[in-house]
């Protein structure tokens, strides 16, 4: 029973402790520092040697300015336990009362701590961290350093350095730390990416990859080409960073994986030319089959998208060809998938690309390679005006596949098969719910038709040319760009300053370029630059017209001031990062 007695007792007592604890840290978030400062001296009193109620007494009493009641706690303190670091509080309260020599004295004693023991330098230098005394802490860690050199405090010191500004001794420690301790390279990319991303950036840059290309040079160690190959990357450089992982290959030849990644993302970001390059160096260097498949795969999908209707007869043929090599089978069903697609949206076959696909359902699956497949299928039947036969695939690979990307995939492409059929409405309680879909693009097209619909129905309640701009959306769909382009034309005459005119022209101008008539797609931007700038269609138009300019035009100086505009008029774009790259590409800075 007294066993019992004394538990509860004990228990009661943690559990009032505790609450009073948290009473205090709330009385202290709160800012309210003068019940914060009974409730600390209360727990101080039952806990005498607790350091964090110490230090949050002392930090009670400062923010009250009451500075001689720190004093005291401090200096009881120091007798009692002679610690290093409370000799740093002890000065940092006398900084406070702006007594600068007082403080400057208690420093020098806690520092004289670490010369007599460098382990002290654990706490000291902690403090000096926690009061901003950027100096002191890195005096800290420099002279422990000095005192016992096999001490390591690379990662301490280089954040130290990037608060206090100094980068290139932020950078220097950082990859030092890095290759002495591999393990921690993702936490230190995570904290270069920090400053690579902020608008400084340029200059930061510069030193990061200076720093880099010196060190690969020095030690011709592997693990520089590595870290080059990632700056290159967060740069989006594909073409340097190819080279790098070439270097890499060439002196450990064991994988391809690396290389695979970045050809899929050259890919993803429309560099198509260093993509052929990547993929084309994976078939050149590699015996595994299903890397074969992949590389085929994606040189033939960049081939299709870029040839001209002449060329379709032989691409036709190479598909076959790829597809007698490597067998009809589990292993080459994206080349399957890609042959379906080609021969219903380019050759205009929906009967054979949906055969090709029947075929395919009969192939030992798993559930994402049949989402594929049931996927290829709904858009050929979507081809087809088989709406409610597509919208059935779709569903069953959101049910399926619910909280995977491809089920948002399909949702999002069952809101369009909505919108397609003009069932406005349902279109637009899906695309609400899309809008915060965690795959961002997927969330940002929903957006898009979210805003259409709601535009163009607050004005035209009976949604005629919305009806009339689905219709032409879905020509787009269907590749039949010629009558798209006529029905986007009907429309602008039909209705000329209406809500539907600049989505009209934008839509316009994406279908020139993809025919490659750039000076058309221009005009068309130019309209809504010049007559819809409140539009929210500006940036877009922005932005692709400084990429004809830059990219299909070679007339870079035109590009510029397209650029510029958009980064000071339209901070929110989603084109906005890669808008201030380019332009800083074009206006000369050197990390570009």
């Amino acid at each position: 029973m007294k066993k019992i007695f004394l538990f509860l007792t004990i228990f009661f007592a943690l559990a009032a402790v505790a609450q009073q604890d948290q009473l205090a840290q709330n009385y202290f978030d709160k800012g309210d520092f003068d019940k914060a400062k009974i409730s600390y001296e209360e727990l101080l009193k039952q806990q005498p040697g607790n350091g964090y109620y110490f230090q949050k007494l002392v930090d009670s009493y400062q923010q009250l300015q009451q500075y001689d009641l720190a004093d005291k706690l401090i200096q009881d303190r120091l007798a009692r336990f002679q610690q290093g670091s409370v000799l740093v509080e002890l000065g940092y309260n006398f900084q406070l009362r702006k007594d600068d020599s007082k403080a400057k004295k208690y420093y020098e004693q806690a520092l004289d701590k670490i010369r007599k023991n460098p382990n002290e330098v654990y706490n000291i230098a902690s403090v000096f961290e926690r009061k901003v005394l950027i100096d002191y802490a890195l005096q800290a860690y420099q002279l422990a350093l000095t005192l016992e050199p096999k001490l390591n405090f690379n990662f301490q010191m280089a954040m130290l350095y990037g608060q206090s500004g100094n980068t290139d001794m932020m950078i220097d420690k950082f990859l030092t730390e890095a290759f002495e301790n591999p393990q921690n390279s993702i936490m230190i990319q995570n904290q270069l990416t920090r400053f690579m991303t902020e608008d400084g950036e340029a200059t930061f840059n510069e030193s990061l990859r200076k720093a880099l290309l010196l060190r690969a040079q020095k030690s011709q160690d592997i693990f520089w080409n590595q870290y080059l190959s990632w700056f290159y990357v967060q740069q989006k450089e594909y073409g340097k960073a190819f080279i790098q992982e070439k270097a890499i290959y060439r002196r450990d030849s064991e994988s391809l994986a690396n290389i695979e990644n970045l050809a899929q993302l050259a890919n993803e970001e429309g560099e198509t030319e260093t993509a052929k390059e990547i993929f084309t160096f994976m078939l050149e260097n590699t015996n595994d089959l299903d890397l074969k498949i992949k590389a085929n795969y994606y040189l033939m999908e960049m081939r299709i998208a870029a040839a001209p209707e002449k060329d379709y007869k032989t691409i036709e043929t190479d598909l076959a060809a790829l597809l007698k090599q490597f067998g009809i089978s589990p292993y080459s069903l994206k080349l399957q998938i890609l042959e379906a697609h080609f021969v219903t949206f380019n050759l205009k076959n929906p009967e054979q690309g949906k055969a090709i696909l029947k075929t395919a359902l009969d192939l030992p699956l798993n559930k994402y390679d049949l989402a594929d497949v049931k996927m290829e299928l709904a858009d050929i039947l979507l081809y087809e005006e088989k709406f409610n036969q597509a919208l059935i695939y779709y569903s069953q690979i959101d049910d399926d596949l619910k909280n995977d990307v491809i089920g948002h995939e399909a949702s999002l492409k069952a809101a369009k098969t909505s919108y397609f059929k003009a069932d406005f409405s349902w279109a637009q309680q899906q695309f609400k719910a899309l809008k915060s879909a965690s795959t961002q693009l997927i969330a940002n097209d929903a957006l898009e038709y979210f805003l259409l619909i709601n535009d163009n129905t607050a004005e035209d309640s009976t949604q005629v040319a919305l009806k009339k701009f689905a219709r032409a959306d879905y020509l787009l769909y269907q590749n039949k760009n010629t009558e798209a382009l006529a029905q986007f034309q009907s429309i602008l005459a039909a209705f000329k300053g209406k809500e539907i005119e600049p989505v009209t022209l934008l839509r316009l101008g994406k279908t020139y370029e993809k025919l490659n008539d750039y000076n058309l797609a221009l005009s068309q931007y130019r309209e809504i630059i010049d007559h819809h700038a409140e539009s929210i269609y500006i940036d877009e138009a922005l932005y692709f017209s400084a990429e004809i300019y830059n990219k299909k035009l070679n007339l870079p100086e035109k590009a510029k001031p397209l650029y510029e505009k958009l980064l000071f008029g339209h901070e929110d774009s989603i084109y906005f990062i890669d808008a201030r790259k380019k332009f800083r590409q074009l206006r000369g800075d050197s990390n570009l």
